[in-house]
């Protein structure tokens, strides 16, 4: 791993657990040469602000410090090539997490002393007509907006058609295996592999979860939804508009530190 000279922090910025942790390690940074940035509007002492337009030209690491959700708001913030260490400080379960506070400073010291190796993952995008919405490292749900009436929705796959009156739709990355996914009775897919999981939300008639190639999938509905990206960011869908949903043209990268074979099945608790 090449040498560090920036690294820039985005923490929870209302979690006092987590800015505290922040202005620890800029500290740490600090004194071993590699300057801190918090990312804007983030303010941490001993740290420089940094626009987000600014962040690829000035760093060469970023920290997320907080839970999953930092992680997955900081990889949509962020270019996508930089790579991310994410840092459960004030979270729950921490499943894309690598590093916990109590080892935080070890595992730092061992970053800047040139550990550690890349973890790529792949990302999906949504268009809606011609609106290109966020890239999703976990997963995109729709879900009708009208909780009194069951849509039908319509699945394009690999040349077939699936119509089924659901609730909803859940498409995910093998990344995004153990959220949404995994809660409606998905399977848990090891997060290096490359393909997608289509997981139906209350189908009135049973309705498997599919396995398919990272190819472009195009969900309709027949009434009013929403459509979230990684559970954080909603937009709405109009009735009868097609959905396209197909891998985002940049992945993210995690650093990491140890090798882990199927590295979430431990913080599931199994």
């Amino acid at each position: 791993m090449a040498k560090i000279r920036g690294v820039a922090i985005i923490t929870k910025r209302k979690n006092i657990e987590a800015k505290a942790a922040a202005t620890k390690i800029a500290g740490m940074l600090g004194a071993k040469g590699v300057r801190a940035f918090a990312v804007s509007p983030l303010k941490i002492r001993g740290c420089e602000t940094l626009e987000q337009d600014k962040v690829k030209d000035r760093v060469d690491l970023i920290f997320a410090i907080g839970g999953d959700g930092t992680t997955l708001k900081a990889f949509r913030t962020i270019p996508g090539d930089l790579p991310l260490l994410s840092i459960n400080v004030g979270g729950h379960r921490g499943i894309l997490s690598e590093v916990y506070a109590e080892n935080m400073e070890s595992a730092i010291k061992g970053i800047i002393d040139g550990r550690g190796f890349y973890d790529s993952r792949i990302r999906i995008q949504a268009v809606a007509g011609r609106a290109a919405l966020p890239p999703a490292l976990n997963e995109i749900l729709l879900t009708r907006a009208d909780l009194s009436r069951t849509p039908t929705i319509s699945i394009k796959l690999m040349g077939d058609e699936i119509k089924h009156r659901m609730d909803g739709i859940v498409v995910s990355t093998p990344t995004g295996s153990t959220g949404h996914n995994l809660s409606l009775g998905g399977p848990v897919l090891h997060e290096g592999m490359s393909c997608l999981i289509l997981t139906p939300i209350a189908p009135v008639n049973k309705m498997p979860q599919l396995v398919i190639p990272v190819e472009e999938i195009v969900v309709k509905s027949s009434h009013k939804s929403h459509l979230i990206i990684d559970g954080q960011e909603s937009f709405v869908v109009e009735a009868g508009r097609e959905v396209r949903i197909s891998q985002h043209a940049l992945g993210v990268k995690f650093l990491r530190l140890q090798k882990k074979g199927m590295r979430q099945l431990a913080k599931l608790g199994f």
